[in-house]
């Protein structure tokens, strides 16, 4: 397996840092994905301490209050985040789109403004080295496969994080969305959803939405060596109990 699993923080707003990490290294992650904000975070060098301390490195940073109208304290507030994941060493910067439209779709105007978002923060982290990748979400701007066409046309310097349960549940196969746009894959996240009982996200496995074995097969085949990250699905298992089911699941898949 050439691709690297962690885990992402998306459910914690502030938590005990040494106490997750531990639990995450517990279960069998190789990093996570880190959401929180810088205030609560403090500097990168005590964060660094603490990842090095659990053996638990930070895979990607995330972007924060994305917003089409390319306002100053949006566009400085993710460089400083930026910033803080090139301190870290994180493997790519990722940030997804600002609010549905209310029409139901985006114009050309707003997927151009995103696509010029994406490109400005990747200039601003390319002294870094660091990559930065628009993460598909439905809701978002971009809500369609023709949307995401349309993005991905106009984006230059931005690459692409797919994840798999929002390409499913706009139609597109992710076994064939991941090989469509291998060019510009450097990060993949992995959640299901369930959309006949639970009807919500939940532990990978346990929806219905798409075929996990034949979509990480498709990563190994087109040659993907970068972070495949889990988000954990609104159940009521404990936070550290969803790290290890989900790290489980992925075993029993040979991964």
């Amino acid at each position: 397996m050439a691709f690297k699993l962690g885990y992402s923080s998306l459910k914690w707003q502030t938590p005990n840092l040494p106490e997750v990490l531990g639990q995450m290294k517990a279960a069998g992650w190789d990093g996570w994905e880190l959401r929180q904000s810088l205030d609560f975070l403090g500097s990168p060098e005590r964060v660094r301490k603490i990842c090095d301390d659990a053996e638990m490195p930070v895979a990607v940073v995330t972007a924060r209050g994305i917003s089409l109208d390319k306002n100053p304290d949006m566009l400085e507030t993710n460089k400083r985040r930026i910033d803080f994941a090139a301190a870290l060493e994180a493997d790519c910067f990722m940030f997804m789109g600002a609010g549905k439209p209310q029409r139901g779709y985006a114009t050309d105007e707003e997927i151009a403004a995103l696509a010029e978002i994406g490109d400005e923060m990747a200039d601003y982290a390319s002294q870094y080295n660091l990559d930065v990748c628009y993460h598909i979400h439905t809701n978002t701007t971009i809500d369609s496969t023709e949307e995401w066409a349309k993005l991905m046309s106009k984006m230059e310097r931005c690459k692409l994080c797919i994840d798999v349960s929002h390409s499913a549940l706009w139609g597109f196969d992710p076994r064939e969305s991941v090989k469509h746009y291998k060019d510009r894959l450097i990060y993949v996240h992995l959640q299901d959803r369930d959309t006949e009982v639970a009807q919500d996200w939940v532990e990978l496995g346990e929806g219905n939405i798409l075929d996990f074995p034949g979509t990480l097969k498709a990563l190994e085949e087109i040659d993907y060596d970068r972070w495949v990250v889990v988000c954990p699905g609104n159940t009521d298992r404990t936070d550290e109990e969803k790290m290890r089911v989900n790290r489980e699941y992925l075993r029993s898949l040979g991964y």
